[in-house]
């Protein structure tokens, strides 16, 4: 993702069914850094095996913080299908992860949290612009095009889906 501002007003190119992604981290005691600071490194592993690889189904994502406690990704795939298939694959980033960070939630008592929310969006149910903005959410993650391809009203856009 660049971090040329593209000027005018775009839209993501993509038009076809999306699965969003949310994941993230809350440190609930910063001096507990053996809890939290695991957590902390997993993802980056992981978004960097899932971009190198071209089938994983990923396709972009946006790292957020949500103030000092809170780290979280939205992340963009391709399918349920793909999602699942890397959440569950023995020889995959993900699992050591998440058998690790539940060891540490046991041990922990409550010093990192953890959230997960996943959306299945389907095609024509979902707009965007971003108007004077680098490429950006699901806009890095399929493209972008000018808005006039698509609808110059919100709701027109969505009715072009």
């Amino acid at each position: 993702m660049g971090n040329t501002p593209i000027h005018g007003r775009m839209t993501a190119e993509g038009q076809t069914e999306v699965v969003v992604f949310l994941i993230g981290m809350r440190i609930n005691s910063f001096r507990a850094v053996r809890s939290w600071w695991p957590v902390f490194r997993a993802m980056p592993r992981m978004l960097k095996e899932l971009s190198k690889d071209g089938d994983s189904g990923l396709r972009g994502y946006q790292l957020l913080l949500g103030g000092p406690r809170l780290v979280y990704t939205v992340q963009y795939w391709e399918s349920r299908e793909k999602l699942f298939a890397y959440a569950t694959a023995q020889d995959k980033e993900h699992r050591p992860a998440w058998a690790a960070f539940n060891r540490r939630m046991r041990e922990g008592k409550g010093k990192v949290g953890f959230w997960h929310e996943t959306y299945i969006v389907p095609a024509g149910s979902y707009e965007n612009v971003y108007v004077n903005m680098p490429a950006f959410g699901l806009g890095a993650a399929t493209g972008v095009v000018p808005v006039a391809q698509r609808g110059e009203r919100a709701a027109d856009r969505l009715k072009a889906g």
